[in-house]
């Protein structure tokens, strides 16, 4: 199937420092591009990933898994330290979580993380019945477009494929489990109302990784696609701050040079 228009990845070659941008659920890259777009204009080399099985149609999705998932960032980020001297990870949502892998992973070779509004595990009665309902349903509504910024709004899937949900439920309760392995500097940004992922999932991120360098922010007037939302700007403007003050140079425009 063709990529949807607006769903297609991004890449920016830019200067030695890097950013690999991780897109959510059901999502694609349309819901990070200002943001990368945002980070290319100020000199970074930039990579924001199309997701096997996203950007097309939600039953292409039915066929993939988080394994699928997580080799694409991974891929990405082998590339990109072949190409910068210093690398971030980012993502929003079920990106947040695959961000918070790749440094849990890959230790040194990612300078740090930030993540907005993190997926932790799957909530509610439909955690319990994934397992079965998935061999009975083939989907339920979606969860895209929860902005609060009229007339925005994200380019994802209008239904949830059930066998992909189980297999997202199963790949959270792994980074749960490897989240204490998080040793970098870590930027969390969460709504204060947010209609997909409860606060509680930005709370169990914090209380499990060993950072020592962490800042959380609260956006105060975005729902759940924060990065399309209200508070955009602050994402952006947080993140090459604090991106720039692990690697001296980034944040002029058109300049990301490491010192």
């Amino acid at each position: 199937m063709p990529v949807l228009p607006g769903a297609e990845p991004y890449r920016h070659e830019g200067g030695e420092v890097g950013v690999l941008l991780c897109h959510g659920f059901t999502g694609s890259p349309q819901s990070l591009r200002p943001w990368a777009e945002h980070h290319a204009a100020h000199g970074l080399t930039v990579s924001l990933p199309l997701l096997p099985g996203h950007g097309t149609r939600w039953t292409d999705m039915q066929l993939t898994t988080w394994q699928d998932w997580y080799a694409e960032v991974d891929r990405e980020l082998r590339a990109l330290t072949d190409r910068c001297s210093r690398v971030f990870v980012a993502g929003l949502s079920m990106g947040g979580a695959l961000a918070l892998r790749l440094a849990a992973r890959h230790g040194g070779r990612v300078a740090g993380a930030v993540v907005v509004n993190p997926a932790n595990k799957v909530h509610g009665l439909s955690a319990y019945a994934l397992p079965v309902a998935r061999h009975l349903v083939r989907s339920t509504k979606g969860i895209a477009s929860d902005i609060a910024k009229p007339g925005a709004a994200e380019l994802g899937y209008d239904r949830v494929p059930l066998h992909a949900a189980h297999s997202l439920g199963r790949f959270l309760r792994r980074v749960d489990g490897e989240l204490p392995q998080v040793t970098q500097p870590l930027l969390l940004l969460r709504s204060a109302e947010d209609h997909v992922v409860p606060a509680a999932d930005s709370a169990r991120v914090l209380s499990r990784v060993s950072s020592r360098d962490v800042t959380e922010i609260v956006l105060e007037h975005s729902y759940h696609v924060a990065t399309l939302d209200v508070d955009a700007d602050r994402i952006f403007e947080e993140s090459l701050a604090f991106i720039g003050r692990l690697a001296t140079g980034v944040g002029k425009e058109g300049t990301a040079a490491v010192g």
